[in-house]
């Protein structure tokens, strides 16, 4: 019974979906990939009846998250507690902080390390290897503003078009669950509110978080808050006020944009050179979390999430599959090849 009652929220969450395609097309223009949103501001007016329109839409997607996504999230967790010992991972967490608001960031940034201390985070500390990525050998460790992404899907050692970001040279997963974390030991009181009921009804400790149900749980909990937060801030928009900033082309410079996307922290680094780009390097949250070993022999951090995974059925290793979507990985900032000259040890169809 409890299995049909999730397949048909399951359903109903594509429903959702659409939803807040919807939602994003209202003010972006269109979804995916938004054409409303350009350097210096918006190019739609802000509208009464977009408003509305909006906010209608937002009502109902934070009901589908308080009373069905919630709710089915803490059911599976009841259900699966062995999942909050798998894929634990790096256990270092990493976030750049998202949604610039004028008290500061709603999320805040930093990182946190496997004794759980909090640190500031420091930019300049990002570099990037390439070791065992299928890029030219140039100098790695290197920050994204030197980094160059040269092919060479030849290379010796070489298993994955992804880099290795490190920060200090240190392995960091990126996501919600990153997030989550950063903010709790932040005492960010919003965060606490939500997720410690939780943790006393699962009788869990934050600690027990880093796991494949974690993420799955602080995915579900960010959502609600984000919702909640939707609220307040789309009643701050005012219908006239100005939507863009001009501002003027550099002749020379570089800078760096740090912010959290859906799956973690993102960042663009950009060299600008007579008035045109020199040079523009972005590092992805998948690069991040799926990033392949660095120049210290390090695996990334969903590498390490499945190292010494025990799998039941190796025809069908479910908890393997189960460990990578927990990280929701994308694979079209993170293209993977394989070669099939190799021996095939068997082929799984995914569903």
């Amino acid at each position: 019974e409890t299995n049909a009652t999730l397949a048909s929220h399951y359903l109903q969450a594509l429903e959702i979906r659409r939803i807040c395609h919807e939602m994003l097309a209202i003010f972006g223009g269109k979804m995916p990939h938004n054409v409303g949103i350009v350097a210096g501001g918006v190019t739609l007016i802000p509208t009464v009846d977009r408003i509305n329109n909006f906010k209608g839409r937002l009502k109902e997607i934070q009901s589908f998250i308080e009373n069905v996504m919630l709710p089915d999230v803490l059911t599976i967790s009841r259900a699966y507690q062995d999942y909050f010992e798998i894929g634990r991972g790096c256990r270092n967490f990493l976030s750049y902080g998202g949604f610039v608001l004028d008290e500061g960031r709603f999320f805040k940034s930093g990182i946190v390390n496997k004794n759980m201390g909090l640190e500031e985070l420091v930019p300049n500390n990002i570099t990037e290897h390439v070791k065992y990525s299928w890029y030219a050998n140039c100098e790695s460790g290197k920050t994204p503003f030197l980094e160059e992404t040269i092919p060479a899907p030849e290379k010796e050692g070489g298993y994955s078009f992804i880099k290795s970001p490190r920060y200090k040279g240190e392995v960091y997963e990126v996501g919600p669950l990153a997030r989550l974390m950063v903010n709790y030991l932040a005492g960010e009181e919003r965060v606490r509110r939500n997720i410690e009921p939780v943790l006393k009804e699962l009788s869990l400790r934050i600690e027990n978080l880093p796991s494949v149900m974690g993420r799955h749980l602080a995915r579900s909990l960010e959502c609600k808050l984000l919702a909640e937060a939707m609220n307040t801030w789309v009643e701050e928009l005012a219908p006239g006020d100005p939507i863009y900033t001009e501002a003027d082309m550099l002749e020379e410079g570089e800078g760096y944009g740090l912010a959290e996307a859906p799956r973690g922290s993102c960042g663009h680094w950009i060299r600008i050179k007579e008035r045109k780009i020199a040079r523009y390097q972005v590092v992805t949250p998948t690069a991040w979390n799926a990033s392949p070993r660095d120049d210290k022999g390090q695996p990334g951090p969903m590498e390490q999430a499945l190292l010494g995974t025990e799998v039941k059925d190796e025809k069908n290793p479910f908890e393997v599959v189960r460990i990578v979507r927990a990280f929701d990985p994308c694979l079209a900032c993170a293209v993977h090849l394989i070669d099939g000259r190799g021996k095939d040890l068997g082929r799984y169809r995914i569903v």
